[in-house]
């Protein structure tokens, strides 16, 4: 049995929440700019003293709505400044936030808000709102199928609204709230978005927050949430990362801001100029690969040049973890790589990155030293809902690419005998809601959380994840394969969306590849193919298949012979939240997948 602890290098007070600390930072630094928000078709920046008064005013509103201490709220939007006043005025208010994806379907929000049991709403548009009108009737509350007895709608003034409603009472109501709120208190019930049956609610205490919120703040990774430097948030803030390292940035004096468009995200970075990016590995896996497709399909020079560009920026972030360090060789093709590719992508990133934090899953090593190779440090780290968001990261100067990082302060992860990652600390949750039974199965006799997942833990504390406990695949042979690190080297390719590896029983292992859109659409003008050649086609061509195959054998490398793909097939379509194949964070839901997939898994193990 391994274990590895972290000192914390803070405290939270028995009445102290994140609001307390926002009103704090508020009161010694009120001109800092925390927000840049639209408006009037520009940008405004919101000071913090400007901040927190509508804070107060919001949450006068809810009282005004007899939204009780207590009272859950749902919040489903997506990533936009209200939001954020809104996360605010709850935990001001002692109410409990409920943020529901905004890509969540009808039964999906029905199920949140009747386990809920959520009284007030507050939906961004018509299409989300329609979502939580199945629980009321003209208008009115359905007493026999829910609690929700209002929503406002942002786009049509919610923020105005309450704070018209609640503008006769005095900030007093909102210090009574204050007041009678313990950091013990639950701030929010976050539902697992689950690869497994329902979702679950995460009770998150005001302590769970506002300790994340100080274990990064108190930890190198966070050095860069201080006043003037930006972070621009686009994940969703349903999302406990997304959400997590906003609070965090906040508290620190950093000024965000918000934006919701993937399509337009390149666009962003070069308006706001971020000096911190948050994502997802698809984030930077389609980065990576919209840079090199952008090079390599537009033929001549650079389609020459980029393969050795790129191979020069992983051999050089290779050699920094070496004792001699880069060559000097080596130096000096950097320099020229810098100059005719590096320079751009960092530009295209907004130019005044200092570093990026990645998280939700697992990202490609080689990407990551692709990255950093072209100045672009990239940090991973690790946790769940349940121990909102990160209990370990990777920071300067320590960063071990491969690893998650070092437990975050508080924090002690320990490896049980069978490999589970066990975790423990003052940002692990308080247990799932209205789930006593589930509750019990995710702790172990002394407190530890059994996080599902396999890892190891190297002599200087950094985790290695090595899989996940249930998604381990037996095959016929009796070989243990975990199909986690084969994915994330598959989706890294520029052609491929996911990728999900199979076997459980079978002779060998396969896997269900599915292909990037807009990949696919570049893929076809470089190579004469008409557009209208669908995937079912496009997946007989022989050249494309080669490029698969390319990938696979990558894959492969990383596992021994027995364990590696023998035989993929390309699948009609991608998998989409909307059929319940993907999570909000693109996290595979394996069985559902392997039922609306069924033919194409047994094409693999029959067709000769």
């Amino acid at each position: 049995m391994q274990e590895y602890s972290s000192e914390a290098l803070y405290t939270v007070g028995e009445h102290e929440t994140c609001f307390t600390a926002l009103r704090d930072v508020a009161r010694r630094t009120p001109s800092a700019v925390l927000f840049s928000r639209p408006r009037n078709f520009g940008w405004v920046d919101v000071r913090a003293d400007e901040f927190v008064r509508e804070v107060y005013a919001v949450a006068k509103g809810l009282i005004a709505n007899n939204v009780e201490h207590g009272d859950r709220v749902v919040i489903m939007s997506e990533t936009r400044y209200e939001w954020s006043v809104l996360d605010y005025a709850c935990m001001a208010a002692g109410v409990v936030s409920v943020p529901v994806y905004p890509s969540s379907s009808t039964s999906q929000c029905e199920w949140i808000v009747r386990d809920s049991g959520a009284h007030f709403a507050v939906a961004e548009d018509g299409n989300h709102e329609t979502h939580l009108a199945t629980f009321l009737r003209d208008g009115e509350p359905e007493p026999d199928t829910a609690h929700i007895r209002r929503v406002l709608r942002i786009n049509n003034g919610a923020l105005d609204t309450l704070i018209e409603e609640g503008k006769h009472l005095d900030d007093s109501a909102v210090e009574e709230r204050v007041e009678r709120t313990l950091s013990s208190d639950v701030a929010s019930l976050v539902y697992t978005s689950g690869t497994t049956g329902r979702p679950k609610g995460c009770r998150i205490l005001h302590a769970n927050w506002l300790a994340e919120a100080r274990a990064v703040l108190t930890n190198p990774i966070g050095e860069i949430a201080v006043p003037g430097n930006r972070a621009l948030t686009f994940l969703p803030l349903a999302h406990v990362l997304a959400r997590a390292v906003s609070i965090a940035a906040t508290l620190g004096g950093a000024t965000q801001s918000h934006w919701s468009d993937f399509s337009t995200i390149v666009t962003e970075f070069q308006r706001s100029k971020p000096n911190l990016i948050l994502g997802v590995p698809r984030v930077f896996e389609k980065v990576h690969a919209g840079v090199k497709a952008k090079a390599v399909d537009g033929g001549g020079v650079g389609a020459r040049i980029f393969p050795r560009a790129e191979r020069t920026a992983a051999d050089y972030s290779r050699a920094l973890d070496t004792p001699e360090g880069p060559s000097l060789g080596l130096k000096l093709r950097r320099a020229l790589y810098d100059r005719l590719v590096y320079s751009k992508v960092r530009e295209a990133m907004g130019g005044n990155l200092l570093y990026c934090i990645s998280g939700g899953s697992a990202l490609n090593p080689d990407l990551m030293h692709f990255f950093r190779g072209i100045g672009v440090t990239i940090y991973e780290g690790y946790g769940m809902t349940e121990t909102t968001a990160a209990i370990a990261v990777n920071h300067r100067p320590d960063a071990v690419i491969g690893t998650v990082g070092q437990p975050v302060g508080g924090a002690t992860v320990r490896i049980a005998d069978d490999g589970e990652i066990l975790l423990k600390g003052p940002v692990v949750f308080d247990g799932y809601w209205n789930n006593d039974e589930a509750t019990g199965e995710c702790f172990t006799d002394d407190g530890f959380l059994r996080s599902g997942d396999l890892g190891r833990l190297l002599p200087s504390g950094h985790l290695k994840i090595t899989g996940r406990k249930k998604e381990i695949i037996v095959t016929a042979g009796g070989k243990n394969v975990s199909p986690g690190p084969m994915e994330d080297i598959l989706r890294s390719a520029p052609l491929i969306s996911q990728a999900m590896v199979v076997g459980d029983d079978q002779k060998f292992i396969g896997c269900l590849i599915s292909l990037d859109e807009d990949a696919v659409k570049r893929w076809k003008a470089a190579h004469g193919v008409n557009p209208a050649t669908p995937v079912r086609e496009l997946a007989k061509n022989p050249v494309l298949r080669a490029e698969i195959q390319d990938a696979v054998n990558e894959a492969n490398a990383s596992v021994s012979h027995a364990e590696g793909i023998k035989k993929f097939r390309i699948v009609d379509r991608d998998f989409t939240e909307d059929r319940g194949e993907v999570t909000p964070s693109m996290k595979i839901k394996r069985f559902i997948v392997a039922q609306h997939f069924a033919d194409d898994i047994a094409w693999i193990y029959t067709s000769s």
